[in-house]
């Protein structure tokens, strides 16, 4: 027993992985793992940890639709417990075999609870799993998030939308919105933007050493603080200059310091100087952000040494739109971290990024949406066989990951995958934000299956 610690319960129908996450989220092997179905009975408590996250963690047995007083009957009505008793339910799918009716039971039962709950989708190492993923988001619970229990993958993106619940059962709160949590934000750029300047004119005060001198900051500075009424965590970083010029050990520390602050980010700020700003660097930060997936704002420091603004305001506007087409309508905000001005405009302009980063459409918009583009734009047709999109949905958000059926998806040009995630990001308000748009081969995963194909699937 772990004391008063937060209970998550990990629930789930047979064979799908639970024990093999219960062992790694505790640290030793309490639970015997085998691959023959009904191997867990009890109920099994651990003291678990995540990162930085402490909790308890409920192993439990197989969930089986089955209620007369049979042995299975008997261990669903321990997983009812716990599920009654946990903090939070974590529901575990196999990716594989996708969404049974047997999972679509457990979800069932723990919507009934109340309780957060979240779908991990297990096995998901490779593309095997990705139709189950997308099964799995028609349960219509909180998240759903890709795991491998196995194999340690996903457990990042775990720990980080358990942080809140977990906080709250701490606490004896509500489980807050994900707008409950500071909203981490990184502020990168060359040396000299002025990033440590800026962020002493965000906290209204001088609690970092600025000055002339290039590279003053060496490590990435966090501060948590209330910004215009949102709560956020903001990390201040070492310049970063090219690769080549990065020589001195420390120097080289510092960079990896501030590359490990844009992947623990939510919103990035790369601020540019006005009068080199989309220089090569410049343009390789932000190309950096995209790649980490970060939703992202660009701001333009020293706006008051600016003589024709308007003019300026112009021509950064064009070479962004030209030099950055993969954050095309991304915010570019004009700011003096001197001054102050501007300052507010900036906070309007990470909210909305924020917000668009996290972001999710509907299924059935997406789809109405793919059959109008194919309608008014075909896919080519290499070698005389047009290629057929068959179904559109959104694996993930933060960023949106979209995940489009195609049986020869891999033969589509870049040029025509571009124009999808153009469309997308236009017709969908997603501006601005990294998107993810993945392939995968056969029809789809949501129509009516006869006998037939369902005897093939198993």
């Amino acid at each position: 027993m772990a004391g008063d610690a937060p209970r998550v319960a990990i629930l789930g129908r047979p064979n799908v992985g639970k024990s093999t996450l219960f062992n790694r989220l505790v640290g030793r092997r309490l639970a015997l793992v085998d691959d023959s179905p009904g191997v867990t009975r009890d109920l099994r408590e651990g003291a678990a940890r995540l990162g930085d996250l402490r909790f308890t963690a409920i192993d439990t047995a197989g969930f089986e639709d089955i209620r007369d007083g049979s042995l299975p009957a008997r261990m669903r009505g321990l997983s009812e417990r716990a599920a009654e008793q946990a903090d939070i339910c974590l529901l575990m799918v196999d990716g594989r075999a996708g969404i049974t009716a047997a999972d679509r039971a457990v979800a069932d039962l723990l919507r009934r609870t109340g309780k957060p709950v979240m779908v991990l989708v297990n096995k998901a190492e490779g593309r095997a799993a990705e139709a189950g993923i997308a099964e799995a988001h028609e349960l219509g619970l909180d998240e759903v998030i890709a795991i491998s229990a196995e194999h340690g993958e996903g457990l990042d993106e775990l720990r980080h939308s358990l942080a809140p619940l977990i906080a709250a059962a701490e606490t004896g709160e509500e489980v807050p919105e994900a707008s409950g949590q500071p909203m981490r934000i990184a502020v990168i750029g060359r040396p000299n933007a002025g990033k440590s300047t800026l962020v002493n004119a965000i906290l209204g005060e001088e609690r970092l050493l600025t000055g002339p001198e290039a590279g003053i900051t060496r490590d990435a500075i966090a501060v948590e603080l209330d910004w215009l009424g949102t709560p956020i965590r903001l990390f201040d970083t070492a310049g970063m200059r090219k690769r080549a010029r990065v020589q001195e050990k420390l120097e080289k520390l510092s960079v990896a310091d501030g590359l490990r602050a844009v992947r623990f980010a939510e919103v990035v700020i790369v601020l540019l100087d006005a009068d080199t700003a989309f220089d090569a660097q410049d343009l390789r930060l932000a190309d950096l952000v995209e790649r980490e997936g970060r939703a992202i704002v660009i701001a333009v420091n020293k706006w008051d040494a600016v003589d024709d603004r308007q003019q300026r305001a112009r021509r950064l506007r064009e070479a962004m739109e030209e030099r950055l087409p993969q954050l095309r309508g991304a915010p570019l905000v004009f700011v003096s971290a001197r001054t102050g001005a501007g300052l507010d405009r900036l906070h309007e302009a990470v909210i909305a990024a924020h917000k668009v980063w996290n972001r999710r459409v509907p299924t059935g918009e997406l789809n109405r949406w793919l059959a109008d583009m194919t309608a008014r734009h075909p896919p080519p047709a290499p070698g005389g066989r047009r290629i057929k999109l068959r179904y559109l949905t959104q694996i993930k958000t933060r960023p949106p990951e979209f995940l489009l059926f195609a049986p020869r998806g891999a033969e589509l040009p870049e040029s025509y995958r571009r124009f999808l995630i153009g469309g997308l990001r236009t017709d969908f308000g997603l501006e601005g934000t990294p998107i993810r748009l993945s392939f995968r081969r056969g029809e789809n995963p949501f129509a009516p299956r006869g006998p037939r194909r369902r005897s093939a699937r198993r």
